[in-house]
């Protein structure tokens, strides 16, 4: 992974004011935008925004994964709760089904842009303190969440 920083390039914070954020179901340290979902080449697209100082569910990725570190610092963590990497505003990453893992956010709330390009339903594993799987998202957990979007935003 490349990653360039300019010096003397200013800072700028991500402006989400026109995003509408939404949680998704009962989990919790983050919330997501739904963006686009593409059902017949099963390419899913969402942002989320990751509480400060905060970790999410432990869960693996069962599906090729892109992300773009839109604010903030990217954390993943190993299962037993070690960081395991650090990725600033602006990595892009391109990875194939993984280890089971942590994400959040370093001292200010972290934005990733995430892809998903499926060859199959099942996308995450939700996984227990054991790592023993006790549920999935998939994509028609994800056509539901732009639809409630929709409905929300009243389109």
């Amino acid at each position: 992974m490349a990653t360039f920083s300019a010096p003397g390039n200013a800072s700028y914070t991500f402006d989400d004011r026109n995003i509408r954020w939404f949680e998704l179901g009962d989990f919790k340290h983050f919330v997501l935008a739904m963006l686009d979902i593409d059902r017949p080449k099963k390419l899913v697209d969402f942002i989320i925004k990751f509480d400060p100082n905060e970790r999410i569910f432990l869960h693996r990725h069962l599906v090729h994964t892109n992300t773009l570190v839109v604010q903030g610092e990217h954390r993943l963590y190993e299962p037993d709760g070690r960081l395991k990497e650090i990725r600033p505003v602006g990595s892009y990453t391109s990875s194939p089904p993984g280890e089971p893992h942590r994400e959040g956010a370093g001292d200010q709330s972290c934005v990733v842009f995430y892809s998903l390009r499926a060859d199959q339903d099942a996308m995450f594993e939700v996984l227990d303190e054991d790592q023993k799987v006790v549920g999935t998202l998939g994509m028609q957990d994800f056509i539901g969440a732009l639809e409630d979007q929709k409905r929300a935003r009243g389109a």
